[in-house]
């Protein structure tokens, strides 16, 4: 088997068991984190900790195949250790970049969420008559 493929090998094992982990990771970690940004809805925070988990999969699995070519043929040891790093470097890079993205989309969520609307009273109809006079610049409901 020549040098470039045993790279090749290597470079898939390591990327596929670094993406595995990392998912598993952040879905464990992650669950009590959407519980708490979907107001309890332990349901719906589970159904979106799975598609964060699929599409995470999916994104990092397609740049490790896209990222799978070397430049040049592998002939030594030492040109199979480097384009692995850089290779490896560069999974680790895109994992952590996507964590980052997720948790600054989610704590966005989180501190946006709105509180449940409560029932509103009937409204008063005088609050929706025209005034009389005329009207405000921009503004023809407006009260003088």
């Amino acid at each position: 088997m020549s040098p470039t493929v045993i790279t090749y090998l290597v470079y898939i094992a390591l990327s596929v068991a670094l993406t595995i982990w990392v998912a598993r990771t952040l879905k464990r970690n992650g669950a009590i984190f959407l519980v708490d940004a979907f107001h309890g809805e332990e349901k719906v925070a589970a159904a979106t900790n799975q598609l964060l988990v699929v599409g995470f999969y999916l994104i990092n699995l397609g740049f490790v195949s896209l990222m799978l070519r070397v430049g040049e043929p592998v002939t030594t040891a030492q040109q199979g250790i480097e384009a692995l790093a850089s290779k490896l470097g560069a999974v680790a890079l895109l994992l952590g970049a996507f964590h980052l993205a997720n948790v600054l989309v989610l704590s966005r969520v989180r501190r946006h969420r709105t509180v449940p609307a409560l029932p509103q009273a009937a409204a008063d109809p005088s609050e929706h008559e025209r005034p009389s006079g005329i009207p405000v610049y921009g503004n023809p409901y407006a009260r003088p």
